[in-house]
């Protein structure tokens, strides 16, 4: 079933250009919107993916759609439920592969399956759609069904966006390369978030833009100390008595307890973000987000601190104090994401089998989904109070949540996974872990972080600027108005397709 997606008008570019630090960013795209969008006058641009809340494509989609409007553009979301449940395992199965994990088999069973639900999804967009249209179709999920709409309307200009990839050609990559590519090579153009993603056969229509965050949104915008606490307290995240100017929310984050069940938090089991250290990752419970790895080097890092030489006192104390914080969204709520349950479970147990002492510094919280801006506030307030915000990655195709905590200045620990080493500048930025399978790697980095303060805040105030010159809306929203109006008439220039970053990169 094809669903459209209300966004609300949100804050307009005036807004934005008010805030001294984005006036220049906000007056570079209204020139580029001035010179490109009259040639997309009077015909739509259609935005499609599989889900309107839950990772990195449908945080972007809602702001990049406002303000296209706000410049001109006729845009519109859709968003889709297959007739099918096993549509998107089999699409988390392509996704997985395409980041080189999975087994690499994909039957005809399971093509099958695939052509079934693009075509009934096809015959339900087709009537909406007009040869004079654009869409862009984002991801697996949808591309199946773009490439038949694209075979039915002649003069339709069709861009797929993929957000995923890997930086090198496996059997794994390969089986969902080779799966796919009868559909996406009808496309008009595609656009990746890194060179090293593009498979050779898209080589010579294909363009790199870099995902981008809203600085204004409710996940990035500044909250001053009473804003912040507030939202602790309104989302249960600490627990006091103060009074507090806004009713709590409806739906609050919940705390696992030793008893393997997630539960509101209480005086015994506050965390402890207004006071002490903190460590967070915020992720979807994925295993490619390097879950286990970060868990396991936190709790070798507190088993063997006493042991450590060179700290000075408070040192030794910031290691005595720190917490670790693993937050993802209730699994429940992300339907497009059917393995979400399994790791979350595979991780409880890890947890439980942790000693008791080390468990009372480790909080898993299930942040709710059912108001996205609470969901957002939750996150936001979680990065503002985290001394290190981790990235753990085993792959990452753009890594928006280590974005995020950059314009916030929170130090920021990556990976070496593509995306994110597109982000963060090793020593320079931030620090990535080469190898996020490795506890001891893990607990290494995190003792060398938090025991020099300087250096965190050296990589904060980097990180920012950082985001601020290439991983803002108003960049991205450049590059795509160029693209739109270059794939309409024909004349986008292929990136060069290269296998690594060099060395010095």
């Amino acid at each position: 079933m094809i669903e459209s997606v209300s966004i609300p008008p949100g804050l307009s570019l005036d807004h934005y250009a008010s805030y001294a630090h984005l006036a220049l960013a906000v007056q570079d795209l209204r020139a580029e919107a001035a010179t490109v969008a009259p040639a997309l006058e009077g015909r739509k641009v259609w935005m499609i993916n599989s889900t309107a809340q839950g990772g990195g494509v449908a945080e972007m989609l809602p702001r990049m759609i406002s303000l296209l409007r706000e410049l001109g553009l006729e845009v519109e979301w859709l968003t889709f439920t297959p007739h099918d449940e096993r549509f998107f395992p089999l699409t988390k199965k392509i996704h997985n592969l395409i980041h080189g994990a999975g087994d690499p088999t994909l039957s005809e069973e399971e093509r099958a399956l695939y052509d079934e639900v693009s075509e009934r999804l096809a015959d339900e967009l087709a009537p909406r759609l007009s040869s004079d249209d654009v869409m862009v179709v984002h991801d697996p999920q949808p591309a199946g069904m773009g490439a038949l709409l694209e075979r039915r309307h002649p003069g339709l200009v069709t861009i797929w966006r993929c957000h995923i990839g890997l930086d090198e050609e496996t059997p794994e990559t390969r089986a969902a390369w080779d799966f796919l590519q009868p559909y996406i090579c009808t496309y008009d153009h595609s656009v990746f978030s890194a060179p090293e993603y593009i498979p050779p056969f898209l080589t010579s229509k294909s363009t790199v833009i870099a995902p981008a965050i809203d600085p204004l949104t409710d996940k990035n915008r500044p909250l001053s100390v009473h804003q912040l606490a507030g939202v602790l307290r309104n989302a249960g995240l600490v627990f006091d008595d103060a009074p507090v100017l806004y009713p709590d929310y409806a739906h609050r984050a919940k705390r696992l307890d030793a008893d393997g069940a997630f539960h509101p938090l209480s005086r015994d089991t506050d965390i402890g973000l207004l006071y002490r250290p903190i460590v967070t990752q915020v992720s979807r419970w994925d295993r490619l987000k390097g879950w286990d790895a970060l868990l396991e080097g936190f709790a070798l890092m507190k088993r063997h601190r006493e042991a450590i030489r060179g700290l000075d006192e408070v040192q030794r104390r910031r290691l005595d104090l720190v917490r670790l914080v693993l937050a993802g969204p209730d699994p429940a709520s992300i339907q497009d994401d059917p393995e979400g349950r399994e790791v979350l479970a595979e991780l409880i147990d890890r947890y439980r089998n942790l000693p008791a002492e080390i468990r009372e510094d480790v909080a898993l919280l299930s942040l709710p989904m059912a108001s996205r801006r609470e969901n957002a506030l939750m996150v936001n307030a979680l990065q503002n109070c985290s001394t290190i915000v981790a990235q753990n990655s085993l792959r990452e195709g753009f890594g928006l949540t280590a974005t995020e905590a950059m314009w916030k200045r929170a130090p920021v620990l990556g990976s070496t996974a593509c995306g994110l080493r597109q982000q963060i500048r090793d020593g320079l930025d931030g620090r990535l872990n080469p190898s996020p399978t490795d506890a001891r790697c893990v607990a290494d980095l995190l003792i060398e972080m938090l025991g020099d303060p300087q250096r965190r805040d050296l990589y904060a105030r980097r990180g920012q600027r950082r985001v601020h010159e290439e991983f803002l809306v108003f960049a991205q929203l450049r590059r795509w108005l160029r693209l739109l109006s270059r794939a309409h008439g024909g004349t986008v220039e292929p990136v060069r397709r290269i296998s690594s970053l060099p060395p010095e990169a």
